[in-house]
């Protein structure tokens, strides 16, 4: 079994919350502030038959009694074992941190000075050894929270990640009242409906005739590519302002017929660029 643990760590107020938020939208097991004596029993969760591949990520810092004493060592004892470590150590500009930190009006975790830049030089001082043991060193200093996703995919995945957004596509009928949690919602109900077909009334939108009746109307394929052209332009964007889920509508009268297959053949296409798309049909029978 491989083992995987992201060590978390680095100044007060580099940003660890948000470098853990990020982690864990990237699917990684987080823990905030692990005591060092259990990090041996975290990495045995990565040998449970359902979880091939466990990825962890554990946020340490000086809060921590034995964290300068003990941290090192247990990192040399971890990888005498078969895990895979990785120290990320976060950084940021002294003058940044004093801002943060008058911003929030936080407590510094050294507070054995009254000067807040003191507390943050010895802790800088204290850190140096960590810093240099690090595999990856990350300023913060100018970095907006929305970057930090991306930039920490790159940093440990090695990819770019900015596809990754969960995206649903949802069919739904307007008789039944929009979805509230929609981002975006297209109106199918200019399409000539299946329902007043006879032999297409019972069935529903996923079905081969139902499907082909809809399609076979020129309006639906030009609507369509100007939906997945759009959606392809405008889905990046929103994941990199931060956002990690989408979800579109696709709505006709009775969320039977038009809007299903409608939202079938959306699903298909975006899923040829985005890596998590789901179909959901709201409203069928």
């Amino acid at each position: 079994m491989n083992k995987s643990i992201i060590f978390v760590t680095g100044l007060s107020g580099a940003g660890r919350s948000e470098v853990m938020k990020a982690l864990e939208d990237l699917d990684f097991f987080c823990v905030d502030n692990l005591p060092l004596a259990l990090l041996s029993d975290l990495s045995k969760l990565s040998n449970t038959p359902k979880e091939p591949e466990q990825r962890l990520a554990v946020s340490l810092d000086v809060r921590g009694n034995d964290f300068f004493t003990g941290f090192l060592s247990t990192i040399d004892n971890l990888e005498n074992s078969t895990a895979s470590n990785t120290i990320l150590f976060l950084d940021c500009a002294d003058e940044v941190l004093v801002r943060r930190y008058s911003e929030t009006r936080r407590r510094h975790p050294i507070h054995e000075s009254e000067s807040l830049l003191e507390c943050i030089t010895k802790e800088r001082a204290l850190l140096s050894e960590i810093r240099a043991r690090a595999n990856y060193v990350l300023d913060t200093s100018s970095m907006k929270t929305n970057e930090l996703r991306n930039r920490i995919g790159k940093l440990i995945l090695n990819r770019d990640v900015s596809s990754d957004i969960i995206i649903n596509v949802m069919s739904f009928g307007y008789k039944n009242g929009v979805p509230l949690d929609a981002d975006f919602m297209f109106d199918m109900r200019f399409l000539d409906n299946p329902y007043y077909k006879t032999e297409l009334r019972s069935k529903n939108g996923l079905d081969d005739d139902v499907a082909d009746y809809v399609f076979s109307q020129a309006e639906a394929e030009e609507v369509i590519k100007n939906i997945s052209n759009s959606m392809e332009q405008w889905i990046p964007l929103h994941s990199t302002a931060g956002k990690t889920s989408l979800t579109i509508a696709i709505g006709c009268t009775g969320g039977q017929h038009r809007s299903v297959a409608i939202t079938e053949e959306l699903s298909k296409i975006l899923s040829n660029k985005f890596s998590s798309v789901t179909a959901i049909h709201r409203d069928i029978k």
